[in-house]
């Protein structure tokens, strides 16, 4: 069930594009800040780190449990492989929220040593 909350969190999620970043509010440069800080956060706390490696380890070792070369060992590869694609897919993720935090904030430290703009 979809709670009330979830729904709001998802229509309120930021949406950045480069292209924009120049017109957008200082409101809105703030929030791509906070969140991309929080995404930083999460990419340089040790704890979260050593947890994704030893859940990729772990996926690792189903992967070389697969020793057969059936239609159903090779379906097992592509789902196991498809785990570690999404898990690479969620740290560039975090990473594009810093790179565009730290674009926010060139943005912002431009605009004000430029104040003619």
């Amino acid at each position: 069930m979809i709670h009330d909350e979830m729904a709001e969190a998802f229509n309120s999620r930021i949406r950045v594009d480069l292209n924009n970043i120049k017109k957008m509010t200082p409101a809105q440069l703030d929030r791509v800040k906070t969140y991309g800080s929080t995404a930083e956060n999460m990419l340089m706390n040790r704890d979260f780190a050593q947890f994704v490696h030893h859940y990729k380890f772990e996926i690792l070792d189903q992967l070389s449990s697969i020793t057969g070369h059936t239609e159903e060992d090779n379906t097992k590869r592509i789902a196991i492989s498809n785990q570690l694609s999404g898990i690479d897919g969620f740290i560039a993720w975090l990473q594009r929220a810093k790179y565009f935090k730290d674009k926010a904030v060139s943005q912002q430290t431009q605009s004000l040593q430029d104040p003619a703009e």
